[in-house]
This record gives C-alpha cells, sequence and structure tokens, in this order.
C-alpha cells in the first residue's frame, strides 16, 4: 500500500507541477476556434484580438485552449502570442495607481475588457496596462487570465 500510495503522489507531482498555467492571447483580429486540431474540423467560435485563453494541450501547429467560459477548442498556434492579457469578469472595475483598497483610482474598466498583464504585484493584486497606455493595479480575483 505505501508503493501505491508513493507512486500515485509521485504521479500527482508530474501531471500538476506548481505554476504550469500557460495563457497567451489573440495577436491577430480574430482567431477561429475549432472543434479538432484541423482547418477541416468543426468551426465553434471566433475570439477578437486580445482575449486570452489557457493553453491546455500543444499539438504540432495547434493548441488546445480553454477560454474564459471553461469551453475548450482547438486554434492555430501562430493566431496566438505569448503576450499575456487579462479578461474583466467584473461587472466594472476600478485600476488603481498602487496596489491598494484606498488608492486614487486611474481608471474604470468594464466587464468583458482585456487588459495587458504587466506583472504580479503580490497581495492579490496585478498591474495592468488598457491599450490606451493608461496603467495600474487591480484585484487580481476581478479578472481572468491570471
Amino acid at each position: 500500500m505505501g508503493l501505491r500510495r508513493g507512486l500515485f503522489i509521485a504521479l500527482a507531482a508530474v501531471a500538476l507541477p506548481a505554476g504550469a498555467l500557460e495563457y497567451r492571447s489573440v495577436a491577430v483580429e480574430a482567431a477561429i476556434l475549432y472543434d479538432a486540431p484541423s482547418t477541416k474540423a468543426r468551426r465553434i467560435a471566433i475570439l477578437s484580438r486580445y482575449y486570452p485563453v489557457e493553453v491546455v494541450v500543444t499539438l504540432d501547429k495547434w493548441l488546445k485552449v480553454r477560454d474564459a467560459t471553461g469551453a475548450l477548442a482547438w486554434v492555430e498556434a501562430a493566431r496566438l502570442t505569448e503576450r499575456r492579457m487579462v479578461l474583466v469578469t467584473a461587472p466594472e472595475v476600478e485600476v488603481r495607481q498602487a496596489p491598494a483598497a484606498d488608492a486614487p483610482v486611474v481608471f474604470r474598466a468594464e466587464k468583458d475588457v482585456a487588459l495587458e498583464l504587466i506583472e504580479f504585484a503580490g497581495q492579490g493584486w496585478l498591474r495592468v496596462r488598457h491599450r490606451d497606455g493608461q496603467s495600474g493595479y487591480l484585484r487580481i480575483d476581478q479578472v481572468w487570465g491570471a
């Protein structure tokens, strides 16, 4: 029994390494999602530029990705960039000058707005940048893709 338990723990450690989530973003105007890794497969959705996805599987020039809704699909790897974006999930977020709830608000962003992830600021905060150039901090629990 001890050997089986040890083997299970070892396999779990290999299967779920800490911090192993890989995110990418749509690099072009639109990326088509397919139900299989082929342009001849059924098209199931289109993602707009900057939309973040989590990479689940890599297969040659294809990536199986998960979107913010949890749906899985295939996309051509060339359509994505390693530039990290996050998607606002709260109805509206306040992006602040510093990573503190009482810091002055720099700008507000509505649900489904994509923001560039600049850095993990610690204590549950992210530093982000809007595509118009404004930057600041917001809580990690207000976005998807971090």
